[in-house]
């Protein structure tokens, strides 16, 4: 009978535990190897989103095609830069944000071949570039802005953030300069006779990046996007806890040991909580009017969407 009773225990309790599991919310992200993201994967790969009751799949999907995959249905969630959600809303795609992830600080910058002294140079010049709507195409349009040119000043040809960094470093693709971020812009800081860089965010802090769902997916599932915005928050706890073991996790999903990672992720600041709550009382709304503007005279939108509707702030609190 003792026996039985144990057998019995154990299967409730097998059938509880399976209960459990079945009841974690299916969330699938989209997000690039760019560093910032990385507290994402942390939080996946050490369990602090299935803690918080979530089964999240994330998926590696480039900047230029990732509004694709919301539009879809393929993913529900995304990663991506403050002002390429006001891109993916103008285009049709409605998303809205709910809490920062990072800036930069040195992580995006512009990289020259050697002769090439300021930006202002690069008048009549052919700069390598990710596609229109991504966060490099903006920070190009947005440094030439402030150099008093504009995108119809150079030449530009579409490559992604790892090929532009390494186009310039073997010195093919007859390219002048070229837009990058890390964990590639550390690539050319380690090769200085190939190229050097020009300007980074640090010269020109604008790159900001933020982690949105879909209008529907939050309707839905609120407690869901709950548990996304603590299972972050909770990442980077881990990071200050036990920063070796964080780095490790983090590094190997870009390829670099914790080592390099570490390096890496000095250029930019991952932001808490409590850095959220003072970034959307007024800084978000700010930086997004005048992005907004840019994007509009630089022709990447048509028309402004409701900026206002960008923003749910529910869940930082």
């Amino acid at each position: 009978m003792k026996h039985l009773r144990t057998l019995c225990l154990a299967t409730v309790t097998a059938a509880l535990a399976y209960s459990a599991q079945a009841q974690d919310t299916r969330v699938a992200v989209g997000i690039s190897g760019w560093t910032g993201f990385a507290p994402l994967t942390l939080a996946r790969e050490a369990g602090l989103f299935k803690k918080h009751g979530l089964d999240v799949s994330i998926k590696k999907i480039p900047q230029k095609d990732r509004h694709l995959a919301i539009a879809s249905g393929d993913i529900q969630c995304a990663a991506t830069t403050v002002e390429t959600w006001i891109v993916w809303n103008a285009n049709g795609v409605a998303t809205t944000q709910i809490f920062q992830l990072d800036k930069s600080y040195g992580a995006d910058g512009m990289v020259v071949k050697p002769g090439i002294n300021s930006i202002k140079d690069l008048k009549g010049k052919t700069v390598a570039a990710s596609a229109p709507g991504t966060a490099p195409y903006f920070t190009l349009a947005w440094m030439l802005a402030k150099n008093g040119l504009t995108l119809k000043d150079v030449t530009i040809v579409n490559l992604e953030p790892q090929a532009a960094a390494n186009a310039m470093i073997a010195g093919v693709g007859n390219l002048d300069a070229a837009m990058t971020y890390e964990p590639f812009l550390s690539a050319v800081r380690n090769k200085p006779e190939a190229a050097k860089i020009i300007a980074t965010t640090l010269d020109y802090p604008m790159v900001m990046d933020t982690f949105g769902c879909t209008p529907k997916f939050l309707a839905d599932n609120p407690k869901a996007a709950q548990a996304l915005a603590n299972g972050y928050f909770d990442a980077l706890a881990m990071i200050q806890a036990e920063p070796k073991k964080s780095f490790e996790i983090m590094g190997a999903d870009v390829k670099q040991n914790a080592e390099a990672f570490e390096a890496s992720q000095k250029f930019l600041r991952w932001q808490d909580r409590a850095a959220n709550q003072t970034f959307f009382a007024g800084e978000h709304a700010r930086f997004s009017k005048e992005a907004a503007d840019l994007l509009l005279s630089a022709g990447i939108i048509k028309s402004v969407p409701d900026l206002t509707k960008l923003a749910d702030t529910r869940f930082i609190k």
